[in-house]
């Protein structure tokens, strides 16, 4: 009995360590993103780390363009010219959001998990800036060119 529960156990932490992002935290690599051009804003795309889901990383795209994955405990930002912006994401629906980005705004994009029929669903939400601060801040970097620390 004291075997199964011990496999039991290192199955469940290896799933876990398995569906959650790795890479520097947001809190570590923050200070070191790149200034914003003088026509663009910025949009950071997180998804808190939790279990629930944690399988379901679906794709991300801003205008039907490709621009990251859904991963639990990840975020990546995307630079972008002032404008009308819609991001979405589908498993067994497409999940949008649409949002006016400003020259030099910053927009944060949380990425929920809601119960599907056969899969979850991740929904894109838009959060203000201070609530949004506090739930990045143990995100790991998910996007390409990791900044420096």
């Amino acid at each position: 009995m004291k075997n199964i529960t011990s496999s039991l156990v290192c199955l469940a932490a290896a799933i876990l360590a398995t569906g959650c992002a790795s890479g520097p935290k947001f809190t570590e690599v923050s200070k070191s993103f790149p200034p914003l051009g003088p026509e663009q804003g910025r949009i950071f795309v997180y998804r808190p780390g939790n279990f629930a889901g944690s399988a379901v990383q679906p794709s991300v795209h801003l205008n039907n363009e490709p621009v990251g994955s859904s991963q639990p405990g990840g975020f990546f930002y995307v630079d972008r010219p002032a404008g009308q912006y819609e991001v979405s994401t589908t498993t067994e629906v497409k999940r949008t959001l649409s949002l006016l980005l400003e020259k030099g705004q910053i927009r944060f994009v949380r990425l929920g998990i809601a119960m599907g029929f056969f899969v979850g669903h991740v929904y894109p939400e838009l959060v203000e800036p201070e609530k949004a601060e506090k739930e990045i801040r143990d995100c790991s970097f998910t996007g390409a060119n990791p900044p420096k620390p």
